[in-house]
C-alpha cells in the first residue's frame, strides 16, 4: 500500500519502508556543516531526538528547528536533538549562525538521502524529505515517530518531548 503525505492538499508518495516503534532505528550516514559525516551509531548510550524538515529556508521548517533548539536546553546531556533537511550544508550553517541555535546538531541528506529512504520519509516526487519526528532511545530503539500528514503543519511538539522524557 503506497504510503502519502498532503503538500498544500495534494497527495505525494513516500519512498522506504514504514518504520515500527520498537525496531532498531535505521543506521544511517549524514554530513555536518563541517562536510564530515555522521553515522547514526555513534550517538548511542543517549536518547536522539530527530527533527525532520524540507528545507530550513522555510517558515515552517524555521519555527520547528528552533523550537527544538530551545527545547533542547532542558533536556540535559543525555539527550541529542538533531535536525534532518536536504539542505547542503553551507545553507544549514548559514542558518545556524543566523538563529542562534546552538543547541542542535544540524545535518544534511543530501549525499545519498539515505536518511530519507531508510527512514521513510523522502517525497517521491519533490525529492526532499517528509515533516517528521523522531525518537530513539539509549539502545538505538525506534520509540516514537511522527510523520506529519501535511507537510506545511507543524508536528506535535509535546509528543515528541514527552517521548523523549519517557526515555530518559
Amino acid at each position: 500500500m503506497a504510503r502519502t503525505v498532503l503538500f498544500k492538499g495534494n497527495p505525494l508518495h513516500l519512498m522506504g519502508p514504514a518504520l515500527q516503534t520498537g525496531q532498531p532505528a535505521p543506521d544511517v550516514r549524514v554530513t555536518k556543516v563541517d562536510m564530515q559525516p555522521l553515522q547514526g551509531s555513534e550517538l548511542l548510550g543517549k536518547v536522539v531526538l530527530v527533527s525532520v524538515t524540507p528545507s530550513l529556508d522555510t517558515p515552517v521548517c524555521d519555527l520547528q528547528a528552533q523550537r527544538f533548539n530551545q527545547e533542547a536546553a532542558a533536556l540535559g546531556a543525555d539527550v541529542v536533538v538533531a535536525n534532518v533537511s536536504l539542505d547542503l550544508p553551507f545553507a544549514i550553517k548559514r542558518w545556524c549562525g543566523a538563529t542562534g541555535s546552538e543547541r542542535i546538531l544540524t545535518v544534511s541528506d543530501y549525499k545519498d538521502r539515505e536518511f530519507g529512504l531508510r527512514y521513510g520519509v523522502l517525497i517521491d516526487e519533490l525529492k526532499l524529505l517528509a515533516r517528521a519526528v523522531f525518537v530513539v532511545d539509549r539502545s538505538g530503539t525506534l520509540v516514537y515517530q511522527e510523520i506529519v500528514p501535511e507537510v506545511t503543519d507543524h508536528p506535535d511538539y509535546d509528543a515528541a518531548l514527552a517521548a523523549v522524557k519517557a526515555a530518559l
